[in-house]
């Protein structure tokens, strides 16, 4: 399951996204994302995590719960759709 995460402490780094969910299963990745020309966090992220049942413990526990000393919105990611936003 991809997972989104929100409000993140611009000084959050993947890493630390990932060891906050691996309390509650195997995640195959953790990322921060960032804007591309100053490199810095945007604030969000995604975690997939393959077992549904753990991502859905973790989105469970960690959802508006500190991280980094910033509260964090935790749920499950829209998925991408072809032709999003043209219209």
């Amino acid at each position: 399951m991809n997972i989104f995460v929100a409000r993140l402490n611009f000084k959050t780094r993947s890493e630390e996204l990932q060891a906050a969910f691996t309390k509650f299963g195997q995640v195959t990745s953790a990322k921060v994302v960032k804007d591309r020309d100053t490199g810095r966090s945007k604030g969000f992220g995604f975690v997939e995590m393959p077992n549904d049942e753990e991502a859905k413990q973790a989105i469970a526990a960690l959802n508006e719960t500190e991280l980094d000393g910033r509260t964090i919105v935790v749920k499950p990611a829209n998925p991408k759709t072809s032709g999003e936003g043209q219209g």
